[in-house]
């Protein structure tokens, strides 16, 4: 593939201006990006190159740009990892941390992120953990992008107690409860198992058959 073709399809999904260089690094680190299906349980993912193979990279299609951008360089750390210390170091350890923010810094100083994704990674990258998913700060700027580019997302922190939802992840109904530290307590409507569900869950909120209150 050609650097214009590669160029152009990483402009459908990162913002502009990080385009060039991650079209340099793709060619320049061997790396095959694949941009995958939605995964629940991941973003992206990182797979070293075996002899003469390229390293693969995937993506999920559905990330906002920033959110996508962000994944992408997470990869590549790890990348950057296996290549100067190959198995020595652990997959979100001290050397995983100190490329990692190595990476987003450069991005950082290209001002290609708006103020408030700028600010939330200042402050991430002074201790990166191994999801950007566990910085509920980052997250939830993030999720306010997603906001922009797909349909209305409504988040569980946004619900008031007491509410009836549905995980967009899953098909059973839950209703909410008392924020327990960083999660909401929330009960299983049928079964009334009791889950903690992330205050940035994105839900679909629904109507009461009866009584919230009855049921705890």
């Amino acid at each position: 593939m050609s650097n214009t073709s590669l160029a152009e399809i990483l402009s459908k999904y990162m913002p502009a201006p990080a385009v060039p260089i991650c079209t340099s690094w793709i060619v320049r680190l061997n790396i095959h990006l694949r941009i995958t299906k939605s995964r629940a349980s991941k973003y992206g993912d990182y797979r070293p190159a075996r002899g003469t193979d390229a390293h693969i990279i995937t993506v999920n299609h559905n990330l906002n740009q920033y959110s996508f951008l962000i994944t992408f360089i997470h990869e590549v750390a790890h990348l950057v990892c296996e290549k100067k210390y190959s198995r020595f170091a652990a997959p979100h350890g001290r050397e995983w941390k100190h490329e990692y923010s190595a990476l987003l810094n450069f991005f950082l100083l290209k001002n290609i992120f708006p103020a408030d994704v700028e600010m939330a990674l200042r402050q991430y990258v002074k201790d990166p953990a191994a999801s950007s998913c566990t910085d509920e700060n980052l997250l939830r700027v993030l999720k306010s992008y997603d906001r922009s580019e797909k349909e209305k997302v409504t988040f569980l922190e946004e619900l008031p107690h007491g509410s009836l939802f549905r995980l967009n992840s899953s098909k059973l109904t839950f209703v909410k409860g008392h924020l327990m530290r960083k999660r909401f307590q929330c009960f299983e409507y049928s079964s009334r198992a009791e889950y903690r569900v992330s205050a940035l869950a994105e839900v679909t909120p629904l109507e009461a058959e009866q009584p919230i209150a009855s049921r705890q």
